[in-house]
């Protein structure tokens, strides 16, 4: 299972953010933007595929960012 997997990072949330992403295009993008970024960071630490850390630590700094953008638009908090 993914363990960054942004449903499972927010259950409570799992309504809305199913919502968000049939009604709002920016939060849809976001969204996959995230999990394709997370995907990227697994592959990376499983081994996977091939990356230096500085490449790692990027993707791992674009995920937070990510992350709390769609967090903020979920919650409603800033």
């Amino acid at each position: 299972m993914d363990k960054h997997f942004f449903l499972n990072e927010f259950p409570e949330w799992k309504d809305k953010i199913q919502a968000l992403k049939a009604t709002d295009a920016h939060f849809k993008r976001l969204y996959d933007e995230y999990n394709e970024t997370n995907h990227a960071v697994e592959k990376i630490e499983n081994g996977i595929e091939p990356a230096d850390d500085q490449h790692l630590n990027t993707l791992r700094l674009k995920r937070v960012q990510l992350k709390d953008e769609l967090f903020e638009k979920v919650s409603g908090e800033k």
